[in-house]
């Protein structure tokens, strides 16, 4: 039983231990750690990594809350049945080093007991991190070495990595194992605590695990071998009263053993992390002994062993422990709420309104990495790409005020470039996306010889990817973006005549609007591709530079294709196709040479495990399925495609598109068959109907009449062009409606060269937008309708230069009797 005085402490009674539950809030929702009621207790033999499943997971809401359920366990550990052993782990040719041999000298006897050799390190201090000496260390050497083991004692400082790994080294040849343990304290309430109270505890317990980390670990990474572990502390998971400088180390320990994780990944390194409760030197003079005796490091020990075995594959886990019992933890969030609304301002008192759904934890989730956190965001920043313009934050001045400079990119025209290419170079596309001999259909764009040898549409993003892969985005003015952290949000490509089986294109690229989403900005950029003179296809490409936003811009553009989300109903059709574990070396032979598709290290770098998929690849597969559903692989049949990317995917995993039928309109989604992710969202293909089949006419019914009218222009400008440019210097974007809906684009560039009227988005800037209806352009053309009155009546909408609108009127007048 334990004595009053520990009962009291367990249920932190004491006055300095009653603080609330600590529970961390994220950017979406609120966040929390949930640790896993694993439990394994030593006596009974059960395995050290067992635990329940999520659903049965237990929240401790303090550090008292958290150490009354260790004793706990280990008080009803007799009821629990034993568990079979399996073969013992042997350490047999491995060097461990362990700092702090106080609660350490467990741990190294433990590693010495089965055939590791180990550095004892230990400065000899007490634990205000006052003294030296070298009898810890010598006392845990000696006891080693009188049970037939292998010691040797350091007494450095762990500020002094390089010292103690040259120990290891010198006295074994290697060093395989780091165990992270020396600490100290300096308890005090944050108001009293000193720089030097702060200071020390972070010199010993953060910075020391950093030098003796670093120390060893470029011998882990040329053995292509290591383990390691990082010791916190359930203060710096929940926070402790008193232990400010305590509790930000050890939560700092953390989050350097979750980076060294992913660095380490692949070279065979694991880091994880433990909070133990435990005693030791530190904790003798504030636990009271029968504590301590229950939570011996003891128990602790065989937890370390396991997780520095290497066998164990666990890496980047997070444990606590103590009295025999194992539980893992990890974080959780909550669904959260997006506090932005059409027309509304961001206020507090939005945040306010939301509180309740932003802290509930049903149907939480549980963001694994920074890319699923991240991802997740990036979502919600889709999900408000459709809505109209929010207003800023009236509490944020700096937004509302500043003024970044991007206006002079906008517009701006890149370096307009030759791409030529022959057959070879459509099959290895082709072969990229998937395309191959197993179905005979494919055979048209793998051979040559074939009497239909097509390019598959999508091969338009290879001609217009040189835009951004030629560094010409880091010479824009007034551009100054970091493109190490530009993410491919969303692509859109439309096809205007087959691409030649052969032959050189000309592109060019312009910046279309950049756009505001407060944790980043949204680069839009169109390109288009000629052949000749004659327009072949145009991509827009919507690129998402993280951290680069905030500086008050629109938050919107009419120039964005917008992409559509699915059908609620079940798929039409869905297509499933492997993925081969060479795919991204395949694509990239295409001219996407970045090295996150290939070079392993780099992938590390960027927080992935290994290499990832093109996106572009996985859109080039998507497309294939669609065209083979729904098109019977005819080329001339494909018009266009939008895809929002979602997640990445792995070379190897098995893609899955699932299709919705709307006339001529093919909605598609695709995911990882393996996991269920969804990979590329609210997509779209648009088709052509087949030839001989009449295009479905527009519901209101007939041709528009607008059409006769912009070709006339057209047709009279090539005469007198010129001396209309001088006059009106201007590009006027037309939007046509039929019933509501945008039914033709129309572009009358009155600024380049002798001027040209074209259907479809302006090529470069456009000076003015207007958007009317085919009627009501009819009647302002043979003059019935004042453009004025349709203007402040609603029937006439313009953005841009409205001004310029007034010269525009003198050519319709021309043509008034058309």
């Amino acid at each position: 039983m334990l004595g009053p005085i520990a009962q009291r402490w367990l249920w932190g009674l004491d006055e300095q231990r009653e603080s609330p539950k600590k529970e961390h809030t994220g950017l979406v929702g609120k966040q929390t750690f949930i640790g896993d009621s694993g439990q394994a207790h030593l006596e009974n033999k059960r395995p050290f990594s067992s635990r329940q499943p999520a659903d049965y997971a237990h929240v401790p809401p303090r550090p008292s809350d958290s150490c009354h359920n260790l004793v706990t366990q280990a008080q009803s550990a007799s009821d629990l049945p034993a568990a079979v052993m399996g073969s013992p782990l042997r350490f047999h040719g491995r060097v461990v080093v362990v700092t702090g041999a106080g609660g350490g000298r467990a741990y190294a006897l433990a590693f010495a007991e089965r055939g590791a050799s180990v550095i004892v390190n230990d400065l000899g201090g007490d634990f205000r991190g006052v003294g030296k000496g070298s009898l810890a260390a010598d006392k845990v050497v000696e006891e080693i070495r009188r049970k037939g083991g292998k010691a040797v004692a350091s007494y450095d400082s762990v500020e002094a990595g390089e010292k103690i790994v040259k120990t290891a080294l010198d006295a074994f040849g290697r060093i395989d194992v780091v165990v992270n343990n020396a600490g100290i304290l300096r308890d005090r309430s944050f108001s009293r605590t000193s720089d030097e109270d702060w200071d020390l505890v972070h010199r010993v317990h953060l910075r020391g695990s950093f030098q003796v980390t670093r120390a060893a670990w470029d011998h882990m990474k040329r053995q292509n071998y290591g383990r390691i572990i990082m010791t916190s502390s359930s203060a710096g998971i929940y926070g402790n009263f008193g232990q400010a400088n305590y509790s930000a180390a050890k939560l700092g320990l953390l989050g350097l053993a979750n980076t060294l994780a992913i660095e380490g990944r692949k070279n065979n390194i694991h880091c994880n992390t433990i909070a133990p409760n435990a005693g030791s030197r530190m904790t003798e003079t504030i636990l009271p002994e029968d504590i301590i005796q229950a939570l011996k490091p003891e128990y602790v020990a065989p937890l370390v062993l396991w997780l520095c075995h290497e066998s164990c594959e666990e890496n980047g886990g997070l444990f606590e422990v103590g009295a025999g019992w194992i539980g893992k933890l990890r974080w959780e969030r909550t669904l959260g709420a997006i506090v932005r609304r059409k027309n509304q301002s961001v206020t507090p008192e939005a945040v306010k309104a939301n509180w309740k759904k932003i802290c509930d934890f049903s149907n939480a989730s549980k963001p694994q990495s920074i890319q699923e956190s991240t991802g997740s965001i990036i979502e919600i920043l889709h999900k408000l790409d459709s809505e109209e313009e929010i207003l800023p934050n009236p509490t944020s001045h700096v937004a509302s005020t500043a003024s970044p400079g991007f206006a002079s990119a906008i517009g701006y025209k890149l370096p307009s470039y030759f791409s030529a290419y022959t057959e070879l170079d459509t099959i290895m596309y082709a072969l990229g996306v998937g395309a191959s001999m197993k179905d005979p259909k494919d055979l048209k764009f793998l051979y040559e010889g074939s009497s239909d040898f097509s390019c598959l549409p999508t091969f338009g993003v290879i001609i217009a990817q040189k835009s951004m892969t030629s560094g010409g985005l880091a010479e824009i003015p007034g551009l100054p973006i970091n493109f190490a952290k530009v993410l491919h949000g969303e692509q859109y490509l439309q096809i205007y005549k087959p691409f030649p089986r052969a032959g050189e294109l000309k592109s060019e690229a312009v910046i279309a609007d950049i756009l505001d989403k407060g944790s980043g900005l949204v680069i839009i950029l169109d390109v288009y591709s000629y052949s000749g003179k004659e327009l072949i296809c145009y991509s827009q490409y919507s690129l998402f530079v993280v951290g680069s936003g905030g500086f008050g811009g629109k938050r919107t553009s009419e120039k964005i294709k917008v992409a559509i989300a699915t059908p609620s109903r079940p798929p039409d059709a869905v297509i499933t196709d492997y993925t081969s574990l060479n795919q991204a070396a395949l694509y990239r032979l295409s001219g996407d040479w970045n090295p996150l598709h290939i070079d392993p290290n780099f992938a590390n770098l960027a927080g992935f495990e290994k290499p990832i998929l093109h996106g572009l690849c996985t859109f080039g597969f998507s497309a294939r399925h669609v065209l083979q559903k729904f098109a019977d692989n005819d080329v001339s049949r494909f018009k266009s495609i939008k895809a929002r990317f979602a997640k990445p995917v792995y070379p190897g995993q098995t893609l899955q598109t699932e299709m919705w039928k709307e006339d001529n309109r093919i909605h598609f989604q695709t995911k990882i068959q393996e996991t269920g992710d969804i990979v590329i969202s609210n997509a779209y293909v648009d088709l052509l109907p087949p030839s001989g089949i009449p295009a479905k006419k527009h519901p209101e019914g007939g041709e528009l009449q607008s059409t006769l009218v912009f070709e006339e222009i057209n047709r009279r400008l090539k005469d007198v062009g010129k001396e209309v440019v001088k006059k009106v210097n201007a590009v006027f974007e037309w939007h046509i409606t039929k019933g509501g809906n945008t039914a033709a684009k129309w572009t009358i560039d009155l600024k380049n060269g002798s001027g040209k009227v074209y259907q479809g988005p302006a090529e470069g800037s456009t000076d003015t937008t207007i958007i009317i209806s085919d009627e009501d352009f009819m009647e302002v053309v043979l003059g019935k309708l004042d453009p004025q009155k349709a203007f402040f009546s609603g029937r006439l909408k313009a953005r841009g230069n409205i001004m310029l609108s007034q010269k525009l009127q003198m050519i319709l007048k021309d043509y008034s009797k058309l």
